[in-house]
């Protein structure tokens, strides 16, 4: 027993001789030197001003530089996050020099004016000071557009079905489509805080109205699409109408209704900020509003970055339930 373990790590320490070490990923270490240069450019030469948050963001750098630089020294097949890291460290540089760019032409050099150009400290003291709000203003504002988006989802996508599986439901809803449809929901911001009880009401309306119509038409062209032959099988093996809509048109039909949802999410987020900044007294659209009548920049910057990562957050999350749906299709087209 002891020379089969004696032959064993034998073996084992012939395969570390021979197995050549693993070196940091290039890239990774220039993304790692480039944050570890950011922090330094943050820490040591002096602001212009009094901004808050100065070491504490040089120390967020210095812990990003921290981060690549050990996903570099990962193999990329023991984590998905390493290689998204690795993958991306190109951009990482990228991103640090343009920080670094920014950090100079406001708190350090001052060659842009303020309080309309604030640096990046200025951003962070935003999202630790005013959280509260902030945070609140997201709430309202996912919340009015997930009503909106839902009801204007499920009219949409049951009116495509309609009209694309009945000529007669198509002859009295298609020039009613062709007239209301390409009008833009803002349009009807007037009428619809007139019409509705509350500007809430009227908002959520707008949502459903800029979520409906794409939705409506990509339903209508997935489902008159479907080919024939799909139907004639089915009717072969005994199907009844019922059959042929929820299981022949409808899957069918699913690549065009989830262009539809796409196209429906952004417009509803672009009336949803409009919406907001008119009319309701919350959520992103309103904290943008309030911000620029008190001339705080920051904030303004700080709720479009909100608004940037919460509508990416929303279209990754409909490609997931996509990806599902379309399990043929996963992978095809990337976000």
């Amino acid at each position: 027993m002891s020379d089969i373990a004696s032959d064993i790590a034998l073996a084992r320490a012939d395969d570390a001789v021979r197995r050549p070490a693993f070196r940091p990923a290039p890239a990774s270490v220039a993304a790692a030197a480039a944050w570890a240069g950011l922090s330094a450019l943050v820490a040591w030469p002096p602001d212009l001003a009094d901004f808050g948050f100065t070491r504490e963001l040089a120390a967020g750098f210095a812990a990003v530089s921290v981060l690549v630089l050990a996903a570099g020294f990962l193999r990329p097949g023991e984590a998905g996050l390493v290689r998204r890291v690795q993958g991306g460290s190109p951009w990482l540089v990228v991103l640090a020099g343009l920080v670094g760019l920014w950090e100079v032409a406001t708190a350090k050099g001052g060659w842009l004016p303020m309080p309309f150009f604030p640096p990046p400290q200025a951003i962070v003291e935003v999202f630790v000071e005013d959280y509260a709000r902030l945070a609140d203003s997201v709430w309202h504002s996912l919340r009015l557009l997930a009503g909106g988006y839902a009801l204007g989802a499920l009219a949409g996508f049951s009116l495509g079905v309609a009209v694309g599986w009945s000529r007669s439901v198509g002859y009295w809803v298609h020039p009613v489509l062709r007239f209301v449809g390409p009008l833009p929901a803002t349009a009807w911001l007037p009428l619809a805080f007139f019409v509705f009880p509350s500007s809430g009401a009227a908002s959520t309306f707008l949502v459903a109205l800029a979520t409906g119509f794409p939705v409506t038409v990509l339903t209508w062209s997935g489902i008159a699409g479907v080919n024939k032959a799909y139907y004639d099988v089915a009717r072969t093996l005994g199907a009844r109408e019922g059959f042929l809509i929820l299981r022949v048109a409808i899957p069918a039909a699913l690549p065009h209704v989830f262009v539809g949802l796409f196209m429906g999410l952004g417009s509803s987020f672009a009336v949803l900020v409009v919406a907001e900044m008119l009319g309701v007294k919350a959520g992103l659209g309103w904290y943008l509003q309030w911000a620029q009548g008190w001339a705080a920049y920051a904030n303004m910057y700080a709720a479009l970055a909100v608004m940037a990562l919460a509508c990416s957050g929303l279209i990754t999350l409909l490609f997931r339930v996509r990806d599902r749906f379309l399990s043929w299709q996963k992978g095809l087209v990337q976000w």
